[in-house]
């Protein structure tokens, strides 16, 4: 392998086999097989590459430890009331006064796919708080998400946080990394009035909203990843949003040629339909096929890819939900657009239900070019922003 140094970033990738060099821009990686380190230095050993240690972002190695120390025994939505205020409290006033801001729908919209310095966010970013502040605000996401799921939950949130992290090291430059991710209580915390959690950045936006104490809503969630391949930090390695890929694109080669050719679309798609500013402007008319003309197994195979999303949620309010699109599954509808195997930039697919709605765009790199990555949205017909 030949290596060369370069002085602001140095970083080995496989291609195909091959051990490659990328730089501060990096150009095609096969997202399938691809492990990279942000802020790590290789060496090359009898024709071989050796990672050394990774320069892990401090933030995301705070949040990498999902074991909570917090004196909340209450559960349910009551516990989630407790974490918020217990993050509350190791905050200063200055910053409780930029993290809880009045409960507006105006507030609840502001998120986007761009990084938080193109597309400015409400709250506290991750780069502003200490230690202490971090661990409080661990507690509480590790409440709301799945545990124990690599990749899903919890994990698939710090994974995209890893993700941003190397960008920001291979040219993204300072718009780019955990730091760059906002925390906004909307409203008080309270188990009996309206209020909502948003963590939002680049390529993830998760909201929560609460009213009269119970989850109202988790919608409209963002997902995205670049690089879509593997990013190993500290003593993990991450890929966030490629399981989802791979469920799409089982569920879509899995359908018959006929079954194929019904549910796809005539048009060609850059992005998604319903990302950031596109809130409640659902078709009035379904595309695709129809879950129902399926056998169980394909119909399996549709309730898989939605899983993926719903069951990033803890485990109460997956089960809620999920109960819900199972039941409306035989009326929800598949479609795409471009490849069945979801592997080139173009390639689309939606799921449209009488409430669920999933978006998954594979589209051009843009910090790493000629490369696809991921964009995705999950939204509910009536239970984004918790129906408000």
């Amino acid at each position: 392998m030949k290596q060369i140094i370069l002085t602001a970033c140095l970083v080995t990738v496989a291609i195909g086999g091959i051990n490659l060099l990328e730089s501060c821009k990096s150009t095609d990686v096969d997202a399938s097989s691809t492990t990279t380190t942000p802020g790590s230095s290789t060496t090359a050993t009898s024709g071989s590459s050796t990672t050394l240690t990774t320069n892990s972002n401090t933030i995301t190695t705070a949040l990498a430890t999902t074991a909570t120390t917090t004196t909340c025994a209450s559960t349910g939505v009551a516990q989630v009331v407790c974490l918020a205020e217990a993050f509350k409290a190791t905050l200063s006033s200055t910053q409780l006064s930029t993290m809880q801001l009045t409960y507006t729908k105006a507030n609840a919209q502001k998120w986007s796919n761009l990084p938080a310095g193109l597309s400015a966010r409400n709250g506290i970013s991750l780069g502003a708080l200490s230690t202490t502040q971090l661990a409080a605000f661990r507690n509480l996401m590790v409440a709301v998400l799945a545990l124990n799921a690599t990749n899903e939950g919890y994990d698939e949130m710090v994974g995209n946080l890893v993700a941003d992290d190397y960008l920001n090291t291979i040219g993204g430059g300072s718009d780019y990394g955990a730091g760059n991710y906002y925390l906004s209580f909307l409203g008080t915390p309270s188990t009996s009035g309206l209020w909502a959690i948003l963590f939002t950045g680049h390529h993830y936006t998760q909201p929560y909203t609460f009213n009269a104490g119970a989850v109202t809503g988790v919608t409209p969630a963002f997902r995205g990843t670049e690089p879509q391949a593997a990013v190993t930090a500290g003593s993990r390695t991450y890929q966030a949003f490629e399981q989802e890929r791979v469920a799409f694109a089982a569920m879509l080669t899995g359908l018959s040629s006929t079954e194929q050719t019904t549910a796809k679309l005539s048009g060609s798609y850059s992005d998604l339909v319903l990302g950031p500013g596109q809130d409640g402007k659902f078709p009035s008319t379904k595309s695709g096929i129809q879950v129902s003309e399926l056998s169980s197994d394909k119909q399996a195979l549709v309730l898989a890819a939605i899983k993926l999303y719903v069951n990033d949620m803890n485990t109460s309010t997956a089960a809620t939900i999920l109960t819900k699109y199972t039941n409306e599954l035989a009326s929800t509808y598949v479609a795409y657009s471009g490849n069945t195997s979801m592997t080139a930039s173009g390639d689309y697919v939606r799921i449209d239900g009488p409430s669920v709605w999933i978006e998954f765009s594979y589209q051009g790199g843009v910090i790493i070019r000629n490369t696809p990555h991921s964009h995705s949205v999950w939204r509910d017909r009536s239970g984004d922003y918790g129906g408000n």
